[in-house]
């Protein structure tokens, strides 16, 4: 299935389009205005920092609004849009999966972050004073090395792991923790579901990837998010028929028989179903709303 939005990399953030650079960090006060689409995806992950100020981003029709001492998450493959970055006082951390996994083989261990990659909570994580200064210290540590003439990137990915584990704690500290193992599944489930979800397959054809029971799957769905299979496997589907109607001309049959769908009647029953709206409705309602941006 063709992507309808760009797909950035780091290098495009820095306006350097061919510079394959894997982590970056900018200041907004000294940051250029990127030059990229309004709406559009990542192909890396990236920490947004706030001392001061308040804007919003838009993340798949979520609005979030970015406040003083917290830290804002994007990661790889979200439609994205973010509102206005000059009034921050703060900055923005890029870097790819591959950076993060430098030297290392267990890709794991960044599934086991819960705030990345995850569609269910909010992705502004707020701090006290206190916490938010022992944030800064480290994100300080790391500009510093990125600023040296001899830079060294495991240096600076010890402290990126570091400041991951340090938002890891925070979160642990103040809700209940999935289990890793079953984080870990989930998102597994999450990147297989990416590849597949235009196919229409049922949740017994994602827990056979995965090879696990469809018992199990459920039970992992329910545990992270608190829906069935099921109902993760209809809502990608649902979110990819919202990005269609909003930024493409396609009609709702066209978008019906793209998502495998077996009638436009049964895809427009089910879109309502999760959007409380027809498909005619919420196009014509997000299409204005975002199209003339």
């Amino acid at each position: 299935m063709r992507d309808i939005f760009p797909f950035y990399t780091v290098g495009h953030f820095i306006n350097q389009p061919t510079n394959p650079t894997e982590f970056e960090i900018l200041w907004f006060n000294n940051m250029e205005e990127p030059e990229v689409d309004d709406f559009h995806k990542h192909s890396f992950y990236e920490i947004l920092w706030t001392e001061k100020g308040k804007s919003k981003q838009i993340i798949d029709y979520n609005e979030y609004e970015v406040k003083p001492n917290s830290l804002f998450f994007i990661s790889p493959n979200q439609v994205h849009h973010f509102e206005e970055w000059k009034p921050l006082t703060g900055g923005t951390i890029l870097f790819t999966e591959d950076f993060y996994l430098l030297n290392r083989t267990n890709k794991d261990t960044l599934f086991e972050l819960s705030f990345l990659d995850n569609l269910y909570s909010n992705p502004c994580i707020e701090f006290s004073k206190k916490e938010f200064a022992e944030v800064l210290k480290i994100i300080h540590q790391i500009e510093e090395e990125q600023q040296r003439k001899d830079k060294n990137p495991t240096i600076i990915q010890a402290y990126l792991h570091i400041l991951l584990a340090q938002v890891q704690r925070h979160i642990d500290q103040s809700t209940t923790a999935n289990s890793k193992k079953y984080l870990v599944l989930f998102k597994r489930f999450k990147q297989v579901l990416e590849k597949h979800f235009a196919e229409n397959k049922t949740a017994g054809f994602y827990a056979a990837k995965l090879n696990i029971t469809q018992h199990h799957l459920n039970l992992i769905c329910k545990e992270v998010t608190n829906s069935t299979t099921t109902e993760i496997i209809r809502a990608r589907s649902v979110l990819e028929a919202k990005r269609l109607l909003t930024f493409t001309d396609k009609t709702i049959s066209d978008i019906a028989f793209e998502l495998n769908f077996t009638d436009s009647s049964y895809f427009a029953k089910t879109f309502k179903a999760f959007t409380q709206q027809t498909p005619q409705d919420f196009k014509t309602l997000m299409s204005e709303k975002y199209r003339t941006r």
